[in-house]
């Protein structure tokens, strides 16, 4: 029986056929999920502010040496740059997913000498020659045209995820901004407090000295010194342990710029800087574009609906053309590339009579794959739904971390007060012990327990001035800390639409149309 060739026409049809079959078994194309474009913090009554935290919000807190470790932990942050090793790692990746897309071309060259067996199918004794040599120089051109958008889906995810990429270094470099921020001024309450451990140490002192002498003349009972004894201890006590925490906090900055604590600038004790801390009057719409950690989900997302794209792409038949063109030359004898005259001379592979050409139309047609295809469009399908579970659980860390911490402000602002007018009353006290003490009405003990109660007060608000000016930082980073969608990917895909923008489901439609 005689294999005759199917007819082009025929071969056209059914190739057409088997692309229809592959279009029907297809699952149909995603649309774009529903995500929240708002913070839920409605009913949440805190202070409100015009504005919202500027790139280098730090600044307003008005100290230099704040100003020069930001810029050193901006530099030396190991933490920071892991995070821009992965934006770089992110950024290759796109351009190998744009590299694959393309037009290869493709070179060789090789040159191979052989001996044939004396009992093969073709004796040399029947070719007349033992040895023969093999040369060849060609180039190849391969083009698969990308009817259904595989790979552009595939570069416009690997963009997706370095956007994704950018953002998480954002959030890397928000953390330990406030990290290092929060250390500074743990500092600078601990110095503050350890100055006035050192007058509650002297006053304590002063009183021991007096119960000493009341002692000796037999107005007190002893038990007046051992009690003065413990106070002056009790101070002790507390003035070590504000330097073990000064030095403590020291070693983490140290650790937060990457240097070596004796290689941290001379720090000097400051007064704690004013607080003026309050929610944006648009925090609930707007903070979905100025959290990094929101938007590094959003693009999660964009890349996993990009993979679903490519994961549906893989049901339809791929077309390539590949082409080839070069010289090949086969001749007997000993080897003489750049030589002449002998017949193992290889010098006639540059000559017309050695050309090849090729062109090979290629139209590859997923028949039967196994359940392969179904089972990786579902592993792109729940991917896609685990990457909007976490943009969702984002933004609802994101309601609740600003909720929070702007509760929190606002209760640290009423105990800050409160404790403002009890240092203010022991002001009071203070004054009028000392002037009955001058008048010789009392003795100095009166105006040394006053003296003692008002540092305690004192101590009491720089522990309540440090606690806002955490949470007051908290509050920034809670705020995303001045981070702002990217022009260039805001113009893409925007992670983060506003009422007043398009949706992403159209622009991602506009973007990259889909069979």
């Amino acid at each position: 029986m005689t294999f005759t060739p199917p007819r082009p026409r025929a071969a056209l049809a059914l190739a057409v056929a088997l692309t229809l079959a592959g279009c029907a078994f297809a699952p149909p194309k995603l649309q774009h999920p529903a995500l929240r474009d708002d913070v839920p913090l409605a009913g949440l009554s805190a202070p409100t502010r015009a504005g919202w935290p500027a790139t280098d919000w730090w600044r307003a807190y008005d100290d230099p040496l704040l100003d020069e470790l930001m810029a050193t932990a901006l530099q030396q942050s190991p933490d920071l740059a892991q995070a821009q090793s992965r934006v770089l790692t992110a950024e290759q990746s796109v351009k190998l997913a744009a590299a694959q897309a393309g037009l290869s071309i493709n070179g060789s060259a090789q040159v191979s000498r052989q001996r044939l067996s004396e009992h093969g199918l073709m004796p040399p004794q029947l070719l007349g020659f033992t040895w023969y040599n093999q040369a060849d120089l060609g180039v190849q051109f391969q083009y698969d045209f990308d009817w259904w958008g595989k790979k552009r889906a595939a570069i416009e995810s690997a963009l997706d995820q370095a956007h994704a990429a950018e953002a998480q270094r954002s959030a890397a470099a928000l953390t330990i901004q406030s990290s290092v921020a929060d250390t500074y001024f743990g500092w600078l309450a601990d110095e503050a407090r350890l100055a006035l451990a050192q007058q509650a140490l002297a006053v304590q002192q002063h009183l021991l000295q007096i119960a000493e002498l009341r002692v000796r003349q037999g107005v007190d009972l002893p038990d007046a010194v051992q009690e003065a004894h413990a106070r002056v201890a009790a101070v002790e006590q507390m003035q070590t342990a504000l330097q073990g925490s000064a030095q403590i906090r020291k070693v983490a900055l140290a650790a937060l710029l990457g240097v070596a604590p004796a290689q941290l600038p001379a720090l000097s004790p400051r007064p704690l800087p004013a607080i003026s801390g309050a929610l944006p009057a648009d925090a609930g719409l707007d903070l979905v574009a100025r959290r990094p950690d929101i938007a590094a989900s959003r693009w999660q997302v964009e890349a996993a609906l990009k993979q679903t794209d490519v994961a549906r792409a893989q049901y339809f038949p791929d077309f390539s053309i590949t082409a080839m063109a070069g010289l090949s030359s086969t001749n007997q004898g000993a080897p003489a590339l750049f030589g002449g005259g002998s017949s193992g001379d290889l010098g006639n592979v540059f000559s017309a009579g050695s050309r090849v050409f090729g062109i090979t139309p290629a139209l590859h047609l997923p028949i039967f794959e196994g359940g392969r295809l179904k089972a990786a469009y579902g592993i792109s399908r729940a991917q896609l739904d685990d990457a909007v579970a976490q943009y969702n659980a984002a933004v609802f860390h994101a309601a609740r971390e600003v909720a929070s911490q702007a509760l929190a402000a606002e209760q640290l602002d009423t105990n800050r007060q409160q404790q403002e007018r009890q240092v203010g009353a022991n002001e009071h006290l203070v004054a009028n012990a000392e002037a009955r003490l001058r008048r010789g009405v009392r003795d100095a003990r009166e105006g040394l327990a006053a003296q003692a109660q008002l540092l305690q007060q004192q101590d009491q608000a720089i522990t309540l001035h440090a606690q806002a000016l955490s949470t007051d930082l908290a509050l920034i980073k809670a705020l995303g800390g001045g981070y702002r969608i990217p022009a260039d990917a805001a113009g893409t895909a925007p992670p983060s639409p506003t009422p007043s923008s398009d949706t992403s489901s159209s622009k991602n439609a506009s973007r990259s149309p889909r069979p």
